[in-house]
């Protein structure tokens, strides 16, 4: 179990400097020790992002490289004057080919301001060789379908790749004309150079804002697991056999049956051979005015029998840090974080905190989560 939780700053923010967004790693086999593979991105604004970075580790996150630019996943001018970026990157280590896939999805700006124009949104990715070396420029993961006309995304997710190298990524996706988004996942395969789209398994839907947003995906004892961001003051978690084909989502509750209330926030997954457990937000008494609820961060263990929260689990993995009722404005939002297993004996959550009303500035936070028991799953 839990033996307990480290809490640190990778990167000072607060005080000035670089504030990081979406801190997100995964590690890399190495010798004395694996190297820890770190990329994020600069925040200005609501949705406003620079230039995506990385930066490594070999000292298990002790100290931390200076972030470097990827290739590609800057902003570009369109011919319309309107601006192309990337953001919500996620790294994943890929040891069929030893490299490191880096995804994320197309964002655009006017006047250095989030533009939602009628251009489509879709996957981005980049790939890095084990000698170190970038591909020069973005690729998209061309995926043409009329289910998907209008966005189809995967940022922030969680995936799984499978023991012949194949990928299961969820996607978030709708056609033109509608603004709500179905849920569900695509298998690919990747070579080391290209990532390909190969089949789609079936929507999940519910029909309330803007639908359900930013899946993701682990696997368990051969059980693929999926949560999922909704607008209706719900998540949502559903379970598939082959990681294509999903089951009836259900709401996040407790073991006792009382629902969980969260607001259009990302949950992800802690995945260990002790159990399953999720990392989410939700709304309790110290973080009543805090936007959307966004600090702490929380974690328990799931249920699997009955994919429900156990609510004697639960615990602070971040702490929410000033007052969230009298206060909030000067309380750091964390929702937008990263899970990594590490080692045997300790996964990461990673979070790049934001405060607004503080010129957007904020901390890159680590917290180390400690295990009694040594993980038996593969960490990669």
């Amino acid at each position: 179990m839990i033996q307990r939780i480290d809490v640190s700053v990778i990167f000072p923010g607060r005080q000035g400097g670089v504030t990081w967004f979406h801190p997100r790693a995964c590690m890399v086999p190495a010798a004395p020790q694996p190297i820890a593979f770190m990329t994020q991105q600069p925040i200005s604004g609501s949705d406003v992002y620079g230039p995506v970075h990385w930066t490594a580790s070999a000292n298990g996150g002790a100290t931390w490289g200076e972030p470097q630019p990827i290739p590609g996943f800057g902003r570009r001018t369109l011919p319309d004057g309107l601006e192309e970026g990337v953001c919500d990157v996620v790294p994943t280590y890929h040891p069929q080919t030893g490299t490191i896939l880096a995804i994320g999805h197309n964002v655009y700006y006017r006047d250095n301001v989030l533009a939602r124009p009628s251009e489509a949104r879709f996957p981005v990715y980049a790939v890095r060789d084990a000698q170190g070396q970038w591909t020069s420029e973005r690729r998209t993961l061309a995926w043409e379908d009329p289910r998907a006309t209008a966005i189809y995304t995967c940022g922030c997710a969680q995936r799984v790749t499978l023991r012949n190298g194949d990928l299961i990524i969820p996607i978030s996706l709708a056609p033109h004309g509608r603004d709500d988004r179905a849920v569900g996942s695509l298998l690919c395969s990747f070579d080391g150079d290209r990532l390909t789209v190969h089949m789609f398994g079936n929507e999940l839907r519910l029909s309330v804002g803007r639908g359900l947003l930013e899946p993701s995906i682990t696997l368990l004892d051969q059980q693929f697991y999926m949560t999922i961001r909704a607008e209706n003051g719900q998540g949502f978690v559903s379970t598939s056999d082959d990681g294509l084909h999903w089951r009836n989502m259900q709401p996040w509750m407790w073991d006792d049956g009382e629902p969980l209330t969260m607001s259009t926030t990302q949950q992800h997954w802690l995945t260990h051979s002790d159990g399953l457990f999720l990392v989410y937000t939700r709304r309790a008494a110290e973080n009543v005015n805090v936007f959307r609820w966004r600090a702490p961060l929380y974690l328990a263990q799931a249920d699997r029998r009955t994919l429900r929260l156990i609510r004697a689990t639960e615990r602070v993995a971040i702490p929410l840090v000033g007052d969230g009722v009298r206060d909030a404005a000067h309380v750091a939002r964390m929702g937008n974080f990263h899970v990594t297993n590490v080692s045997p004996h300790e996964s990461w959550i990673t979070v790049g905190e934001t405060l607004p009303a503080d010129g957007w500035r904020g901390n890159t936070l680590l917290a180390r989560v400690r295990w009694a028991v040594p993980n038996r799953l593969p960490l990669w």
